[in-house]
């Protein structure tokens, strides 16, 4: 089996260079939190150790430094997640509002439990800490979209869309190119 190149593509190298150049020099491994987001949505939504190497090297510090960074925060992901990762927020207003049922539901519609992937790897399930919209608690996001005041109805259609759809979320889908 032919390893794959650990590369950017050129215009990710180009948003690499840019996130770098908001910082003096020495201080680049500020940048780290936006080029792991974007290494997640160039290699297939997940940081491998490979991948945390090469982004260690792009800024010039150790690995164990991008490691600690990306094994801390719930949006980085260390194993391959599907192409859609469920994230449904389990905190206190979502809990409160019925997140727990929303959980059972996915669960029950995909076949799967929290923390695995659908075997065709669309989706995964995934339950986080706050994101920030407990006034349109139960919610969920499914890479840079929220889905708010959820029901399994809106749930179900929801999911349907997504399948059609067949495509990679990311937390850079809103992200206009230019911002960096």
């Amino acid at each position: 089996m032919e390893k794959k190149e650990i590369k950017f593509s050129n215009e990710a190298l180009g948003l690499v260079q840019k996130m770098k150049s908001r910082y003096p020099e020495g201080k680049q491994k500020s940048a780290l939190l936006p080029i792991l987001h974007l290494a997640q949505a160039e290699f297939d939504g997940w940081l491998s150790p490979e991948v945390m190497d090469y982004v260690a090297q792009l800024l010039g510090i150790q690995s164990i430094e991008v490691f600690e960074v990306a094994s801390f925060y719930s949006m980085y992901n260390l194993k391959p997640v599907g192409k859609c990762l469920l994230e449904v927020c389990r905190t206190s207003s979502c809990w409160l509002r019925g997140a727990n049922e929303i959980v059972a539901h996915l669960e029950n519609k995909l076949g799967i439990k929290e923390g695995e992937t659908t075997p065709d790897g669309l989706f995964t399930l995934k339950t986080v800490e706050c994101l920030g919209s407990c006034g349109t608690a139960p919610m969920l996001m499914c890479g840079a979209q929220f889905h708010e005041n959820l029901t399994t109805s809106k749930v179900d259609d929801m999911l349907a869309k997504l399948k059609a759809e067949n495509t990679r979320k990311t937390y850079l889908d809103k992200v206009e190119v230019n911002q960096y």
